[in-house]
């Protein structure tokens, strides 16, 4: 019996989207995998179509600026960039399965030929994706807003990161989601290495806008002597400005490094002789007050203790743990002042801690849960 027929549709390079990634590795157990998205073919793909990495995948041209201020959503839906390139690679093509990477990918997934099934990977709470910037905010997410409310209720299945995100879907949109968090994989090879007299900071991440970065950079040059902080991020496409003022930023600092980015599979190993992971996001936005990124569980594998800003799912999962600390607030003076009072007895319990929850916070629920979307899809095509 020939395997299902997979596409895997996600408006970013896939090599460097963790979250995808390893979805793939699931998707490449139940069929033959096929990936559309910018950059190469991933290692798990037996087939992948490139799109241009200069086009947008939203309507950001004249004519689609235009129609959503006019809300004329239906006649822009096929119409970014990306979105008509993906279109004209897929010529052709019949598929089984689409799994749909984020919101704006259902119009394309609905157009592909075979009458597949399609699951719907909400990464985050879509209408609000950068409402903090003000042309996405009046034009956007109004439109974002329309994507879901026409396609979702269409899906074979749907997932999102946490159970506050999903439960925002089912209210406004009907849709029920099963959770699949961003939990990397279990790291048994790893153990907490005990603190030294300099205090080892560490973040990982994107480079991008929004961030707060300047603030953890602010915050150990505020902390002085005996603490430094190492970076390893991912320049983003979008950001070049952004990225040449950070990197000017971080040269300005004494007790800063700037690394490459390495792997999502080498980034707990990478990270492990830290002490402490730190991350503060205002909360701009619906998916700042509720996120629960990657980085989150990369620390986890990486048994560091946390010193992260207020956020819902993230506090209660440090707190119900004993991870670390969460800072007061969101500035470097928040930060620096959560990370001075630790003593290292106290970043020696942090980390023993995330130890002893690494197998728990680690992807094999959210694997087990994709295990079972794939045989019910795959079922269903028989």
């Amino acid at each position: 019996m020939d395997r299902p027929r997979i596409l895997c549709v996600s408006f970013s390079d896939i090599r460097s989207d963790a979250r995808v990634l390893r979805q793939l590795e699931v998707l490449a157990r139940h069929g033959e995998v096929t990936t559309l998205s910018y950059g190469d073919r991933p290692d798990s793909a037996s087939d992948h179509l490139s799109i241009p990495a200069d086009l947008p995948s939203l309507p950001q041209t004249l004519f689609g600026v235009v129609r959503l201020a006019l809300r004329r959503f239906a006649s822009v839906a096929m119409e970014a960039p990306a979105v008509k390139a993906a279109r004209d690679l897929l010529l052709g093509r019949e598929f089984d399965i689409v799994v749909a990477n984020e919101a704006r990918a259902l119009p394309l997934a609905f157009e592909v030929a075979g009458s597949p099934k399609v699951w719907c990977d909400l990464h985050e709470w879509a209408p609000a994706e950068r409402t903090h910037v003000l042309s996405w905010r009046l034009l956007v997410a109004p439109f974002m807003t329309w994507v879901c409310a026409q396609y979702l209720p269409r899906v074979d299945a749907a997932t999102t990161v946490n159970t506050s995100i999903a439960q925002m879907y089912e209210q406004q949109f009907g849709v029920h989601c099963d959770i699949v968090r961003n939990a990397v994989a279990y790291r048994p090879d790893l153990r907490p290495t005990p603190p030294g007299e300099c205090i080892r900071l560490v973040h990982s991440g994107g480079a991008v806008p929004g961030r707060n970065l300047e603030a953890i950079i602010d915050a150990v040059d505020l902390l002085g002597d005996g603490y430094t902080l190492d970076l390893y991020l991912v320049q983003s496409r979008q950001a070049e400005s952004y990225w040449k003022q950070l990197v000017a930023r971080i040269a300005s600092s004494p007790r800063t490094r700037l690394h490459a980015a390495v792997t999502p599979e080498e980034l707990p190993a990478t990270l492990n002789p830290h002490d402490l992971g730190v991350y503060a996001l205002p909360p701009h936005t619906p998916n700042h007050r509720l996120m629960l990124p990657n980085k989150f569980f990369d620390f986890v594998q990486a048994r560091l203790g946390f010193v992260f800003g207020p956020s819902v799912e993230t506090d209660r999962l440090i707190m119900e743990n004993g991870l670390g600390v969460i800072a007061t607030g969101y500035k470097a003076s928040d930060l620096a002042d959560a990370i001075r009072g630790l003593t290292a007895e106290q970043i020696k319990g942090f980390k023993s801690a995330t130890d002893a929850v690494a197998l728990r916070l680690s992807s094999e629920a959210d694997v087990l849960m994709e295990e079972q979307i794939l045989s019910r899809l795959t079922a269903a095509e028989a």
